[in-house]
């Protein structure tokens, strides 16, 4: 009887592959498809991963469409004009969404993205331009542009900052209030001010900025100085939130100068991670400068963007999500995530243990404090959390009110009553066990030392000792008490 030298699936899989060289032999599909599922079995629950705004769920029928365009390069507009003309409806229908200015026939100024950081490059781009062209015109000089915003900016615009130098005039943030302030962010505006970027949907809190009252502001100062100061709107969050929740809210391009809005698709666009969208106000907002025209793909091809190559499939889903709902459609989704949001404040609140940090007008979020973490602190919070599945971030806030640390939970349309009843239920359970703990390693320390008392030498020489032997010492003891404390509690992990 001969035997075959081929390996078999199993013996593919159980063979350790090269992880940062690429390995000598091919593999069977199935082998290689079952390796990588192995590994991504311990990414985390999408869907318990509350610290995203990401959407993480669409309808099924979706999912064939996207699936079905996953190989069509959106930038091949001449070949697939569908899509392009698809794109353009999308632009168009969030441009009336954001009230922009349009006469009956007029098509919007807008391009589809990556997300919203590439929205924010393109759109910070288009003021550093425009100043920069008025600046010569004037003979004055272009070297040292800013952009005006909160300490509470998402980071992309710290990106831009760095990488297209300009300067970013930071509003510290005080604790009680952390969104941009817009008397003191007015006060910092100069001549050099490219534009005062608000944010409708704070990363931290979810809060909608003030975006009238910048305008009022700086109406008044363009006025008395003589400049032409412009604003732009970071709806990454609020802007498929809003015009649904808050109709008279007037943040978008009711305000004469909102001169660009960006959006996340795939945050409360409600698709999956990958498209954003920037719409301008009219033509002249968008320098033609910046606009590459090419013909290699077969026609005249406009493209203002940082990237080329991408997929269709997002815009695809974009222009799904936005005839399927419909108007009425978005208001129930975005109407069930602000309902589901109160479901877990007022859980959160009848605990009396935390503070909330958020507003019921917003983006659908619950941030919260504890009201007294002098024994047990937020991170401790998140990290036992996570035994349950549940991915809940802790951070502290930006300057000056670093001191300041909140956990967050995301409201997404997946995320229903009963999950938020079953998260309240978690914390609850977390909450319980910490009573149960020490308090925080270095108070523990001191408090042990304290209590049992050491002789005077013995003192001297563990003073000598580094932090880091010291923060190892510490953390051996906590662990082998917890381990211990779960044992005897029987806790599954």
């Amino acid at each position: 009887m001969s035997t075959s030298t081929q390996p078999s699936l199993l013996d593919n899989v159980r063979t350790s592959l090269p992880r940062f060289k690429m390995a000598e032999n091919s593999i069977p599909k199935e082998a290689a498809y079952q390796i990588i599922n192995d590994e991504l079995m311990s990414d985390g629950n999408p869907r318990l991963n509350l610290a995203s705004f990401v959407t993480t769920w669409m309808e099924p029928e979706c999912d064939k469409l996207m699936m079905a365009s996953i190989n069509k390069n959106y930038v091949d507009m001449d070949e697939y004009p569908v899509t392009t003309e698809l794109q353009n409806r999308c632009v168009n229908i969030i441009a009336h969404l954001f009230n922009a200015p349009l006469e009956e026939s007029e098509s919007a100024v807008g391009v589809g993205t990556v997300g919203s950081s590439e929205a924010i490059m393109l759109a910070g781009l288009a003021f550093k331009r425009k100043w920069q062209n008025k600046r010569r015109a004037e003979g004055k000089p272009i070297d040292n542009p800013n952009i005006v915003t909160g300490a509470n900016v998402q980071v992309c615009w710290e990106k831009f900052a760095r990488y297209f130098e300009v300067e970013l005039k930071e509003v510290k943030l005080r604790e009680g209030y952390y969104v941009m302030d817009p008397e003191k962010a007015v006060e910092m505006v100069d001549e050099n001010t490219i534009c005062v970027a608000a944010i409708l949907g704070s990363t931290l809190n979810g809060e909608f900025e003030d975006v009238k009252r910048v305008n009022d502001l700086l109406v008044e100062k363009n006025k008395e100085t003589g400049w032409d100061t412009p604003i732009h709107v970071d709806a990454a969050s609020g802007g498929f939130i809003a015009p649904f929740l808050y109709p008279e809210l007037e943040w978008d391009f009711r305000l004469p100068l909102v001169k660009s809005i960006n959006v996340s698709g795939h945050k409360y666009g409600l698709v999956y991670a990958g498209i954003g969208w920037v719409i301008w106000r009219n033509k002249e907002d968008l320098p033609e400068e910046l606009i590459f025209h090419i013909n290699y793909l077969g026609g005249d091809q406009p493209t203002f963007t940082l990237n080329f190559s991408k997929g269709s499939s997002q815009v695809i889903a974009q222009y799904y999500q936005l005839i399927r709902l419909g108007f009425e459609g978005y208001r129930n989704v975005m109407e069930n995530c602000r309902e589901n949001m109160i479901v877990l404040k007022e859980g959160l609140e009848k605990t009396e243990r935390f503070n909330i940090v958020s507003k019921d007008e917003g983006v659908p979020l619950v941030a919260f404090s504890l009201r007294d973490n002098n024994r047990h602190d937020e991170f401790e919070i998140s990290d036992l959390l996570r035994r349950f599945g549940w991915i809940v971030p802790a951070y502290t806030m930006p300057p000056d009110a670093q001191h300041v640390t909140v956990l967050r939970v995301v409201i997404r349309e997946d995320f229903s009553r009963t999950l938020a009843e079953r998260l309240v239920n978690d914390i609850q359970k977390v909450l319980h066990e910490l009573d149960t703990l020490p308090s925080k390693l270095s108070s523990n320390v001191k408090a042990a030392d304290e209590k049992y008392g050491k002789p005077a030498e013995t003192r001297a020489l563990e003073s000598k000792k580094s932090d880091l032997e010291k923060t190892r010492e510490i953390t051996t003891i906590w662990r082998k008490f917890v381990t211990a404390r779960k044992q005897k509690m029987n806790v599954v992990c």
